[in-house]
């Protein structure tokens, strides 16, 4: 499709090409909306380019649900490693052809006094009744600023360059965050023979399999993936809780932080400061460890009441046993004592939404919405973490959303034109129309 969109309307313009932007353009496709979709840089471009070397899903191939498009490789209960991901998008956009622009980056979104939105974009401006945003939640990578402390011989990158353990000078790694990038980072350093100091955080854990199965599809089979968010009662506090720490690597496997620390991996608390050489760590490694198998081991009680109440047959197996407990826990290192030449940071990313001129967010920065759908009529947001169910995002359960907002966008669009008809308005009005 031509890059020039200068002076082009649409009915619906989508603000980025990744699985969210692509799962709404078939959905659109299907109630024959016409849109477009706008892709900053290639498809699979986060896949490709903000990930390591080995890295994989952590959820089995089967969750590959793209609307009109599950996974059919040989493989189900697998887990697609980064190149196989990128080239399940690529052939997705292949199958059903979406009207996509790629290498086109959206600089300003703003409603103008006719109701339209205005877009102005590295290939002109364009207008557009309704817009979904589908740019995903992770923009800039988070650092926090005491790594202007380091030496400046230290190396220091965001897990989202992290790319695989020969790129690296050297000597020792620090790895600081436990989140899914950051277990599954140090496990890579770990395996090739680094050695790892990891900074634990309090994220949960969860453990591969249990009773036969992966716990992913115990969880599926219990509807976790798609309870809504409307049925907590502190959706907030959901909406900002971080993943469950596992592994798809060799087929899928725990990742024990404790054996890693029996096999050498030095484990410390949170990273509280820096000044020069010297780290600061807070006394929380064994709360922190605790709590992550705690988290593990309520899944299983889960699981293990759902095989009761059904009668399902299903082996049993003992339940998880410590392999190591911090007999001190350390609260400073000296970087060159200890040999670190690198540290990772994988502390998450912020949202950047500075090129949206529209009163769309809370005060955290946020975007208000229900399902997607803001209080600015004709505004959408697709692929937020817990946008309604566990599984928005993902490639799970992306096109459940997908499919709700393009019913919510044909809705407004079929009410603009019986309005139109009746009142004469004009159609830039139309998605001005509030619907629900």
């Amino acid at each position: 499709m031509s890059a020039n969109l200068a002076g082009a309307h649409y009915p619906v313009a989508v603000v980025g090409g990744g699985q969210a932007g692509l799962s709404v353009s078939y959905c659109l496709r299907e109630r024959g909306i016409e849109h477009v979709v706008i892709e900053a840089n290639r498809v699979g471009h986060e896949w490709r380019e903000r990930r390591w070397d080995t890295f994989c899903l952590v959820t089995p191939n089967w969750q590959c649900r793209l609307p009109g498009f599950p996974y059919s490789g040989p493989d189900p209960d697998g887990f697609m490693a980064r190149d196989e991901i990128v080239r399940y998008l690529e052939d997705y956009v292949s199958f059903f052809a979406p009207p996509l622009v790629e290498g086109v980056t959206v600089t300003r979104l703003r409603r103008a006094v006719t109701g339209t939105f205005e877009l102005s974009t590295t290939a002109g401006d364009l207008t557009a009744d309704q817009v979904v945003v589908a740019a995903g939640p992770y923009h800039t990578p988070s650092i926090p600023r005491m790594a202007e402390r380091l030496p400046s011989e230290v190396t220091q990158l965001h897990s989202s360059r992290y790319r695989s353990p020969d790129r690296l000078p050297a000597g020792a790694v620090l790895v600081v965050g436990t989140g899914q990038s950051g277990c599954q980072i140090a496990e890579d350093l770990h395996l090739a023979g680094r050695q790892v100091h990891l900074a634990v955080g309090g994220a949960p854990r969860v453990a591969r399999f249990y009773r036969g199965r992966d716990c992913v599809a115990w969880l599926d089979d219990m509807g976790h993936y798609a309870k809504g968010i409307d049925a907590f009662a502190d959706a907030d506090a959901v909406r900002m809780r971080v993943n469950h720490y596992v592994t798809g690597r060799g087929g899928g496997r725990d990742i024990d932080l404790r054996a890693f620390a029996r096999d050498g991996m030095r484990l410390y608390g949170r990273l509280t400061g820096i000044d020069g050489t010297a780290l600061e760590f807070a006394d929380d490694l064994k709360g922190n460890l605790d709590h992550a198998d705690a988290v593990a081991e309520g899944i299983k009680d889960a699981i293990d009441a759902h095989i009761d109440a059904h009668g399902i047959r299903a082996p049993a197996e003992p339940r998880y046993v410590p392999v190591w407990e911090p007999s001190e826990q350390p609260h400073d290192r000296d970087l060159r004592q200890a040999g670190i030449t690198s540290v990772i940071w994988s502390t998450g990313f912020t949202r950047d939404h500075r090129w949206m001129e529209i009163p769309a967010f809370d005060g955290r920065g946020y975007p208000m919405h229900w399902r997607g759908a803001t209080g600015c009529p004709g505004l959408y947001f697709l692929g937020l973490p817990w946008q309604y169910s566990w599984g928005s995002g993902r490639f799970e359960a992306v096109g459940r959303d997908a499919e709700f907002l393009a019913g919510h966008i044909d809705a407004a669009r079929r009410l603009a034109d019986v309005c139109g008809a009746l009142t004469g308005a004009p159609a830039s009005l139309a998605s001005a129309l509030p619907v629900g």
